[in-house]
């Protein structure tokens, strides 16, 4: 299957240290995935120019979105589901992964799971950002898999290639639990996607009066 793996922040500089410490965290999230054989995109906020006043994609003229934009909206609609590898910001998701998902109607994202992954380079790991992403994931009709992943002092768990750099086994039984809840629910939606079981509206991609679509 196809799987996104989102990286839920911009920022590159310290604290916390080292810099970048959500990167650890998503390509760990890649690996584990690319190892059950799947199709793994990292997606980097960095690699999208947002800046200016906020445009959502289908906001834009046929064939006059940026381009990256565009291709990232292709992405979004051919995956099977996804990863969410956010921090913690005043209790909530990154603003940063937020401003990236809001770029898109709930459409591409729709009858399709995620997976809630959160880290710290502190004690909680991410925890309570977790809570709101439930939510904010649901909206999007991405609904999230029970089974959730965090990770404190995440520094000190991966190294910078993704790795555990203690207890391997434990870890990889502990996100395995969430990534195998990812799995059953992606290969149940493709079928019922595949035998058009689901929709009942049309998809959000250009009319506002498209919003009530899943």
């Amino acid at each position: 299957m196809k799987f996104l793996v989102f990286l839920g922040s911009v920022r590159d500089s310290t604290p916390p240290r080292p810099a970048r410490l959500g990167a650890r965290v998503a390509e760990a999230c890649r690996r584990l995935l690319a190892e059950r054989g799947h199709e793994v995109t990292l997606v980097d906020p960095l690699d999208y120019d947002l800046g200016g006043p906020f445009k959502p994609h289908f906001a834009y003229a046929e064939g006059s979105a940026p381009a990256a934009l565009d291709a990232l909206a292709g992405t979004l609609s051919s995956a099977d589901g996804y990863v969410m590898a956010s921090p913690e910001y005043n209790h909530s998701l990154s603003p940063a992964l937020a401003h990236l998902l809001n770029h898109f109607g709930s459409s591409r994202f729709a009858w399709k799971p995620s997976a809630i992954v959160t880290y710290s380079a502190g004690q909680w790991g991410g925890v309570r950002a977790a809570v709101g992403m439930r939510g904010f994931l649901s909206e999007l009709g991405c609904l999230p898999v029970s089974a959730m992943v965090h990770i404190p002092r995440a520094q000190e768990v991966l190294d910078e290639t993704g790795h555990w750099q203690t207890e391997a086994a434990r870890w990889d039984g502990y996100v395995g639990r969430t990534l195998s809840q990812l799995e059953w629910w992606a290969e149940a939606a493709r079928r019922q996607r595949a035998e058009g079981a689901v929709g009942t509206t049309d998809a959000f991609t250009k009319d506002p009066s498209q919003r009530n679509a899943p």
